[in-house]
């Protein structure tokens, strides 16, 4: 339990292992050549996780005409980590999809969670970045597999409390990047 919480909840956290409140699923590919502009399928590519994104994704960038029979498509609160990259940092990099029916790119791990998959973003993010990253296997090309995954252990709120921490740190970001956008940056 963190030594600042808000002052209306104090129950203790769980520990869990995300095997234990998540199951997992991988996106199917979209090469560089299916993304198009006036595209009618929105979608993610694992490579646009590390340009385009943070913990939170309510804008989607790219737009594909691939059949979606033939995709994987998201549901609301999915979270997605890229299982393979150049480093082991940038492998170690959560969002949180908050739109159904983005298609996700082959190259991601899907985490699909009753918890607050914005909360899980920052949370892995965060306090698991590291522990992440040297889950990750390979010299050339780095991998990351769900099994991996489904090993880590998770300190947890309730979903309340999930929600609370997740709505303030969403708050706090999007005044960071006005104010960003306000100093050119």
């Amino acid at each position: 339990v963190p030594n600042l919480r808000f002052p209306e909840f104090t129950e203790e956290w769980e520990t869990k292992k995300l095997g234990e409140i998540a199951t997992f699923s991988k996106g199917k590919g979209i090469s560089k050549n299916d993304i198009e502009e006036n595209g009618i399928t929105e979608c993610i590519r694992y490579g646009e996780l590390y340009t385009q994104y943070r913990e939170v994704i309510n804008e989607i960038k790219s737009k594909t005409n691939v059949n979606t029979s033939v995709l994987v498509l998201s549901e609301k609160n999915d979270v997605i980590i890229p299982a393979s990259g150049e480093t082991t940092i940038d492998i170690a990099t959560a969002s949180c999809v908050l739109k159904s029916g983005i298609a996700l790119g082959g190259d991601l791990n899907i985490i699909k969670t009753e918890n607050n998959g914005v909360f899980l973003s920052y949370y892995l993010n965060s306090k698991k970045k590291m522990e992440i990253a040297n889950l990750a296997q390979g010299i050339s090309v780095v991998h990351l597999y769900s099994s991996q995954l489904a090993s880590l252990s998770l300190s947890l709120p309730k979903l309340n409390e999930q929600n609370k921490i997740s709505s303030f740190l969403a708050l706090l970001d999007e005044r960071i990047q006005t104010q960003n956008k306000i100093l050119g940056n």
